[in-house]
């Protein structure tokens, strides 16, 4: 159903009483075909995903529930907790559930927290047709106290009508203002503007989930999203502006200064999880690229560092203390040519490559190996975590096969998964890493990139011998050609920086 909503002449009244308050003004209004659960369903979700309707949020904390259970986790209180509640006394429907949240904007250096009461009311009349209420109150007191993502506003509600006869319904939406001198009015453009696309949200997802949309992208499965955007915050205060100012690349500061920030916080967190009865056992980086990533988690204290085919001008910049090893700098250039491809012959024409131009791929155990967009190392890095008995954490970005050439996988094994090329990358190192003894576990991070899914090896589903991952190399392609693929990255003897 095309978005078309009719806007209600100025001054209409609410579709609802409200005997604690005059004024509420009845904005835009459409006819649905979704049912007053799906409507309930949908603004649950908004209400924990604020960021859906407004790009300045990250998320929503809920503060507090009433349909909480009584073992509700830490920050989540139920009934008696002592979160304020903004309660009016809507008299033509029954009051079914409370939710206070704590709105939490993208740059709290310019905008603050808010908290909100989210109610949720029901009511059916003889004839079976159905009314749902949800209402939204900030704790504000005067329009000057609203932070700038949320209208200037006192409450915000969403109205659903059912006919289950005529199986047709109507959604609605209606602002109670503030009164008083320079108080804003319902007639303002921008206002209007924003309960238009609220509309529209609830009308989106209330067609697609009634027409069984099934959420394919599943962020924040390993760590918790308040963790993760928190420290992500942090360290965005901490380094971004300078990052950005000092830039030595020729590519966009923006994307890889913010992308690789939002990557250094995740991990941080990931880490803590894992690491939090034992000391760290450092990381290891290839295809480290800029070595941003190195550069911020080692000022941000963890133990590693990183190498790349080719050396980078931003490397120089990096202020980095060298690692435990006195033989290792934090960023090297080096090539990987794993110990398991096989070298030429010494009758071969081939060139022999420095022993110091090259890594092995060999890791101390239990280094956390990390592979970021590394291209043609991608595949090899759950290979190389299984021989030296490391976890990792890999973020595909580019097909490239074992050898190093760029190909096209087969599509995806699951075949109601999309059958892209990204896709069908992912199912691919995927097949690699399981058929490796690895136990898979997928994180869409949340980066500024359609290249986003973090897969991690961090447990062994099953034991793999050494013949039994050459065997695993064998079947994925082999590694005729990689040798001669890794000399022609060769243009000149390495340097460290």
């Amino acid at each position: 159903m095309v978005y078309t909503p009719e806007e209600a002449p100025v001054g209409s009244p609410a579709p609802f009483h409200d005997a604690s308050a005059s004024g509420w003004e009845l904005l835009y209004h459409h006819d649905c075909t979704f049912k007053p659960d799906t409507f309930d369903r949908v603004m649950l979700n908004l209400i924990r995903n604020p960021n859906i309707n407004s790009s300045w949020l990250f998320r929503a904390d809920i503060l507090h529930d009433s349909e909480a259970p009584d073992d509700a986790p830490s920050g989540l209180q139920s009934e008696g907790g002592d979160v304020k509640i903004i309660s009016h006394d809507i008299t033509d429907v029954t009051l079914k559930r409370t939710l206070v949240r704590r709105l939490i904007p993208r740059n709290t250096s310019r905008d603050a927290p808010l908290d909100q009461t989210c109610t949720f009311y029901r009511a059916e009349s003889e004839d079976s047709n159905v009314r749902s209420l949800v209402l939204y109150f900030p704790h504000t007191d005067t329009p000057n106290d609203m932070p700038f993502y949320h209208p200037k506003v006192q409450a915000i509600a969403h109205y659903h009508e059912w006919d289950p006869a005529a199986e047709t319904g109507r959604i609605s939406i209606s602002f109670l203002p503030y009164s008083g001198p320079g108080a804003p009015s319902l007639t303002e453009k921008k206002l209007r503007r924003v309960a238009y696309h609220l509309l529209e949200v609830v009308h989106k997802h209330g067609h697609s989930t009634e027409q069984g949309y099934v959420k394919r992208v599943h962020h924040d499965v390993l760590v918790p999203q308040s963790r993760v955007q928190n420290r992500y915050q942090k360290l965005k205060d901490t380094y971004a502006k300078a990052l950005c100012t000092t830039w030595a690349e020729s590519t966009d500061p923006t994307k890889h200064v913010f992308e690789d920030l939002a990557i250094t916080a995740f991990l941080i967190e990931l880490w803590a999880d894992m690491y939090k009865d034992q000391d760290f056992p450092g990381f290891v980086d290839i295809g480290c690229g800029n070595g941003l990533l190195v550069y911020l988690l080692v000022k941000e204290g963890y133990r590693g560092w990183g190498f790349d085919a080719r050396g980078r001008k931003s490397w120089q910049q990096y202020d980095l203390p060298s690692p435990a090893s006195p033989s290792r700098r934090a960023l090297e250039q080096r090539l990987l040519l794993p110990g398991i491809v096989p070298r030429p012959s010494a009758s071969s024409d081939s060139q022999t490559l420095s022993a110091d131009a090259i890594h092995d791929g060999t890791f101390p155990v239990g280094t956390f190996i990390i592979s970021n967009h590394a291209d043609e190392l991608t595949p090899w890095t759950p290979i190389l975590a299984a021989l030296s008995q490391c976890p990792f954490i890999m973020i595909p970005c580019c097909s490239h096969k074992l050898t190093g050439e760029k190909f096209r996988p087969s599509p995806p094994r699951d075949k109601s998964k999309s059958s892209s090329t990204y896709a069908s990358l992912v199912d691919w190192v995927t097949r690699i890493a399981e058929d490796c003894g690895w136990e898979v576990e997928t994180e869409m991070l949340r980066i500024p990139s359609t290249r986003n899914t973090g897969l991690l090896g961090r447990r062994r589903a099953k034991g793999v011998s050494e013949d039994e991952i050459n065997a695993v190399v064998t079947a994925f392609g082999g590694v005729d050609g990689y040798y001669e693929n890794v000399q022609k990255l060769v243009g000149s003897a390495p340097r460290a920086h």
